[in-house]
């Protein structure tokens, strides 16, 4: 029965366009919540990580505990804000992949923004006080801090991408797992794990398995040369 679900699935890779652009809108739906997370917690991380101010503890405090955030307690809060009868229900946004872009984001923005923060934190205070002395501005000191903090970043966009592609709870709540329209592959694993049909369920883990293996390879190597730096 392995052996027939590994052939049936390598079958599906080769010739399934359905299997296929599971995995394009997949990666469309992180993707974007990684670049929306990216232009949101780089910024606000290089501000923080900048920065010595009275509240900067509880800041960094409630940004680790983000980092921990159930991923179905989050497609709840989600759902609530785009119901009927929650906030933001007239835009009509729930069960679509916008909705589902919105949940990974907020997953994915604690895990920038704190890797972010212990990037530029690990940066010696020398180096920006001498940008500083120089004449440097807040811009561009920020730029220089960026610049040192740079292996760093690239590490906080894979662990946030990372987070997401795996994830199932939020994306099943708010986006509601629609052939064609909102199904990706974590949702779409379940489905077929649930009906029996393994051979498609092995092809998108397959799938799914590579691209965390390479991003956490990636990762671990960029932390590595920061280490070696």
């Amino acid at each position: 029965m392995i052996g027939e679900s590994i052939r049936q699935a390598v079958e599906l890779l080769l010739t399934d366009g359905e299997v296929w652009s599971i995995i394009l809108r997949s990666l469309q739906v992180s993707g974007l919540a990684v670049l929306f997370g990216c232009l949101l917690g780089i910024p606000l991380g290089v501000l923080v990580g900048i920065h010595r101010f009275r509240a900067r503890g509880a800041v960094v405090a409630v940004i680790n505990t983000g980092m921990a955030l159930p991923p179905v307690v989050v497609g709840l809060f989600i759902f609530m804000l785009l119901s009927r009868s929650g906030p933001f229900g007239s835009l009509h946004l729930l069960y679509t992949k916008q909705a589902m872009v919105a949940a990974q984001l907020v997953l994915a923005l604690p895990l920038i923004l704190g890797i972010t923060v212990s990037g530029i934190g690990a940066i010696p205070r020398e180096v920006l006080d001498q940008a500083r002395s120089l004449g440097a501005s807040r811009w561009q000191t920020a730029m220089a801090a960026l610049g040192e903090a740079r292996p760093m970043l690239i590490v906080a966009v894979i662990a946030g991408f990372g987070r997401i592609i795996a994830e199932v709870g939020a994306v099943m709540i708010v986006g509601g797992n629609f052939h064609g329209d909102t199904q990706v592959m974590t949702t779409a694993i379940m489905e077929e794990v649930r009906k029996g049909n393994f051979s498609l369920a092995l092809a998108l883990g397959v799938i799914l398995l590579t691209i965390a293996f390479s991003a956490n390879g990636v990762m671990a190597r960029l932390e590595q040369r920061a280490m070696a730096s």
